[in-house]
């Protein structure tokens, strides 16, 4: 599978994506420039995590004018795979390739740590290969991760099985002390009504390789990797 890791001014997660998809998972990789105007024939982009244009109004509201992002709402619109982890998914909500929003957290801080994780839909590629009743630890490190949304869309959401990801405890409870932004429905990540367009706040590239004590996150991408 040929993967296309994009690059925006203040992304500090892009080498990391690199490193986990080439070196751990034995795939094809394109590192995209955010002013390149091709895709170079990837199948999946990613949209990594970091920090485009320092954040400046909201995050992922400047990252979504670059020349690249028109050339990955076509991917995605044709059906092709698009994956925003952190900022990539607040750049995925600001393009309008998913529903909803990240608002600041909801004690108005930067958070970086651990949490859990369980998987709730079974229909998406970044999931099926996940177990249903499996709890994940995954890092987060973000100041804007509060998924929000209206009350028709997140009826919409739930009945669409659109839901990728909720917080929750050690042993897989949705908690108020297990959701650490505040997050509506402890949501953690969504995808679109297509199943090609995936977002969520977590880090799997930080928790995919077992020198960092961690391997939960590499479910993810062998998830990806056996089910587009």
């Amino acid at each position: 599978m040929k993967f296309g890791v994009v690059t925006f001014p203040g992304s500090n997660c892009d080498d990391d994506m690199v490193y986990v998809l080439k070196d751990l998972m034995g795939q094809q990789v394109e590192k995209l420039w955010h002013k390149d105007t091709s895709l170079k024939g990837v199948d999946m982009v990613i949209l990594p995590g970091g920090f485009s244009y320092g954040d400046y109004l909201r995050s992922g509201a400047i990252a979504k004018f670059s020349p690249i992002m028109s050339e990955v709402i076509e991917h995605a619109n044709k059906g092709g795979y698009v994956f925003g982890v952190c900022n990539g998914f607040q750049i995925l909500t600001e393009s309008g390739l998913l529903e909803g929003a990240l608002l600041h957290n909801n004690q108005q801080k930067f958070i970086c740590k651990n949490v859990n994780l369980k998987p709730v839909s079974s229909s998406t590629p970044v999931t099926k290969g996940l177990n249903e009743k499996g709890v994940y630890k995954i890092p987060i490190a973000h100041g804007e991760g509060r998924f929000f949304a209206n009350e028709e869309t997140i009826k919409k959401i739930e009945d669409n099985d659109q839901i990728l990801f909720k917080y929750c405890d050690e042993s897989g409870k949705e908690t108020t002390d297990s959701n650490p932004n505040g997050a509506l429905l402890n949501i953690a990540g969504i995808t679109n009504i297509g199943k090609n367009v995936f977002g969520m706040m977590p880090h799997p590239e930080r928790a995919a390789d077992r020198n960092l004590g961690n391997e939960d996150g590499k479910a993810i991408f062998e998830s990806i990797l056996k089910y587009c």
